[in-house]
C-alpha cells in the first residue's frame, strides 16, 4: 500500500531541517529576505575529511533552504587569526618558533602562499570547489580589520563580567572573571595567545593587556612581558572563540543556521547564551554532529597525524561518493579508512539507479528520501542520464592484469565482453578506471569486505578453489559453482552472491567463470582463502 504521509521538501533530513528555521524565524519576526548560513574552518592545520563533512552539512541545510524557495548565502569564515597552538604532524620542525602566534602572521614554509592560513585553507577551497560548494569567504583578519564585528566587540568587553560568569556557569572555567575576553597580538612579541587583556577603554576603543604567557597543550608558553595596548576597531586582536567570537558573528552576519561538532558542544552553550542576553540577538538554528574516527578509534584530527584528506579520497574515488559519505548519516559517530571509498562509490550507483528509476523502491517516503539523498550528493545539479555502473573492484581486478601501456583499452574490451559496455568508453567510465588504476599503483590488495559464512558455505569455497587449481576453462569453471552449490546445500543464487561479495563487494557482476579466469586464477584463489580466514 502506497505511503500517504506527506512528504516535506526532497524527503530528506536536510529538507526537515529546512522548515523548523523558516518555522524558527516567522516566531521570531525577522526577515526572510536573505537567510545566511555559517561554517567556521579552522586555518591551523591540514583540512581533513571532517572539516569538508562540517562544510557539506551546513551548505546542505542552504540549499534545502533555496529549495523551498528562499535566498540564501553560504557564508565560510575562516579562523585565521586563531593562534598556532601545535605544529601538525607531517610540517616542519621550524614552525615551532611560531606557537602561539597568528597563522595569518606565519610565512608559508611551502613559500607557495602568502602566509601559512591561506596555504591551509586552500587546501580546503580546492576541495570544495572541486566538490561544486558555491561559498562567500571571509577572512578572520579581513573581519576584524575591516571593522565587521566592531559593535559585537564593544558589547562583549562592556559586559565582560557577565560573559565571564556565563562561561563560569556552563563550563566551570572561571578565567573570563580575570581576563577580558579577547586576545590582543602582542605588539613586541607577535604572540596571540600569552597575552592577558585586563582593562577596556571605552572612549579610546583600546584595550590593556600584558604578554604573560599560557598553557598550552598542557605546556606553558611563556610571555615576552611586554605590557601595551591594542586598538579593537583596527583589528589588532581577536574575541575568544569559546567567550563570544561565535556569537559576534552570528550577531553580525546574521547567521541562521550553523552546525557543530560534539566536541565544542560546550562553546556553542556559552555562545548561544551570549547572543541572547549579551548581544540581544536569538543565535541561530543548531543541529550538532559527531566526528570521524579512524579505524582504531581515535578523532581524525590534524595534530594527531592521522589526518585522511579530501584530496586523498579524489584519488580514489569520485566528490560525490564523498559527499554522500558525508551527508547519508548526522548522528553518531563513524570510521573511516581509505578502504571505504569503493563501497560508497558502489552506493552512490545504487542511488543513481533510484533516481533514474531502474531500482524500484515501493515505499514513498524512503524513494523520496533516496533520490532527494541521490541530489544533494550532487547539489542540486544530478546528471541528466545515468552512468555506466561497474562495481569499482571489479575494475580494479581488471586493471590488475592489464597490459601496462594499454590499461584503459584492456578493461574497455573486458566490460564489452562482460556486457557492461556497448561502445566506447564515456568520460565518467574512463575516470572511474583512473580511480581504479591510482588504487593499484598505491595498494597491494583489492579493499575485500568481510562477511560471515556459514560452515557450509566454507566448504563450497573451498570445494571452488580446489576446481580453479585445476581447470582453466571458463565456462566448466561457470557450471562448477552451480554444482558445488547444490553439493553443498546451497541455493546457486546465494553462492554466486556470496561470491560476488567476496570478490567485487557487491551482490552482483559478470558471469563468474570468464571473470575468474580474466582476473587471473591465482588472484581469485588467493581472495578466496582470505574470505574463510575472516570468519
Amino acid at each position: 500500500m502506497e505511503d500517504t504521509e506527506r512528504i516535506i521538501g526532497h524527503g530528506t533530513w536536510y529538507d526537515k531541517v529546512a522548515v523548523e528555521i523558516i518555522k524558527k524565524e516567522h516566531k521570531l519576526g525577522r526577515s526572510l529576505d536573505l537567510l545566511r548560513i555559517e561554517s567556521g574552518v579552522a586555518a591551523s592545520g591540514i583540512p581533513h575529511i571532517g572539516s569538508f563533512s562540517e562544510v557539506t552539512r551546513n551548505y546542505a541545510v542552504s540549499l534545502a533552504l533555496r529549495e523551498q524557495g528562499y535566498k540564501t548565502e553560504f557564508i565560510l569564515f575562516s579562523d585565521n587569526k586563531d593562534g598556532l597552538r601545535s605544529v601538525p604532524a607531517g610540517m616542519p620542525k621550524s614552525l615551532e618558533k611560531f606557537i602561539g602566534f597568528p597563522v595569518t602572521d606565519i610565512p608559508d614554509p611551502y613559500r607557495c602562499h602568502e602566509n601559512y592560513a591561506d596555504h591551509m585553507i586552500s587546501l580546503l577551497l580546492e576541495a570544495l570547489d572541486e566538490a561544486g560548494v558555491e561559498y562567500k569567504l571571509i577572512k578572520g583578519s579581513d573581519a576584524y580589520t575591516r571593522g565587521l564585528l566592531n559593535e559585537e566587540i564593544r558589547l562583549i568587553l562592556e559586559n565582560a563580567r557577565r560573559v565571564g560568569q556565563i562561561v563560569k556557569e556552563e563550563t566551570g572555567q572561571e578565567k573570563y572573571l580575570e581576563a577580558l575576553p579577547y586576545f590582543p597580538v602582542c605588539e613586541s612579541c607577535g604572540r596571540i595567545y600569552t597575552t592577558k587583556a585586563y582593562k577596556f577603554l571605552p572612549d579610546e576603543n583600546k584595550i590593556l593587556y600584558r604578554c604573560e604567557g599560557m598553557e598550552i597543550k598542557h605546556k606553558w608558553l611563556k610571555g615576552c612581558g611586554y605590557e601595551g595596548e591594542a586598538d579593537y576597531t583596527k583589528g589588532e586582536g581577536k574575541l575568544a572563540w569559546k567567550a563570544g567570537e561565535f556569537a559576534a558573528r552570528w550577531r553580525a552576519l546574521g547567521i541562521r543556521f550553523e552546525a557543530y561538532g560534539k566536541d565544542i558542544a560546550d562553546s556553542v552553550r556559552v555562545n548561544d547564551r551570549i547572543s541572547r542576553e549579551v548581544l540581544g540577538y536569538e543565535p541561530p538554528m543548531h543541529v550538532q554532529y559527531e566526528m570521524f574516527l579512524d579505524k582504531g578509534g581515535r578523532k581524525i584530527s590534524k595534530s594527531k597525524g592521522n589526518v585522511f584528506t579530501p584530496q586523498v579520497w579524489f584519488r580514489y574515488g569520485s566528490p560525490q561518493s564523498m559527499i554522500l559519505l558525508t551527508l547519508k548519516r548526522f548522528i553518531g559517530t563513524r570510521s573511516i579508512s581509505v578502504e571505504d571509498i569503493p563501497r560508497y562509490m558502489d552506493d552512490l550507483d545504487e542511488l543513481e539507479d533510484v533516481y533514474f528509476g531502474k531500482k524500484k523502491i515501493k515505499e514513498s517516503k524512503e524513494r523520496a528520501k533516496l533520490t532527494g539523498l541521490y541530489k544533494y550528493c550532487w547539489f542540486m545539479k544530478p546528471p541528466k542520464k545515468p552512468s555506466i555502473h561497474v562495481p569499482y573492484n571489479l575494475l580494479v581486478s581488471l586493471v590488475r592484469v592489464a597490459p601496462e601501456n594499454k590499461k584503459i583499452q584492456f578493461v574497455a574490451e573486458k566490460l564489452r565482453k562482460y556486457g557492461y559496455l556497448k561502445s566506447s568508453p564515456s568520460e565518467d567510465l574512463k575516470k572511474r578506471i583512473e580511480y581504479a588504476m591510482n588504487w593499484v599503483r598505491d595498494f597491494e590488495e583489492t579493499a575485500e569486505v568481510k562477511i560471515e559464512l556459514s560452515e557450509k558455505e566454507k566448504r563450497a569455497i573451498l570445494s571452488l578453489i580446489d576446481r580453479l587449481q585445476l581447470i582453466g576453462d571458463p565456462e566448466i569453471i561457470q557450471s562448477s559453482i552451480f554444482e558445488i552449490a547444490r553439493a553443498n546445500g546451497i541455493k546457486p543464487r546465494r553462492f554466486f552472491e556470496i561470491l560476488y561479495m567476496i570478490l567485487l563487494g557487491t551482490r552482483f557482476g559478470p558471469r563468474l567463470g570468464p571473470y575468474l579466469v580474466d582476473m587471473g586464477r591465482a588472484n581469485a584463489i588467493k581472495i578466496l582463502k582470505r574470505s574463510i580466514d575472516f570468519t
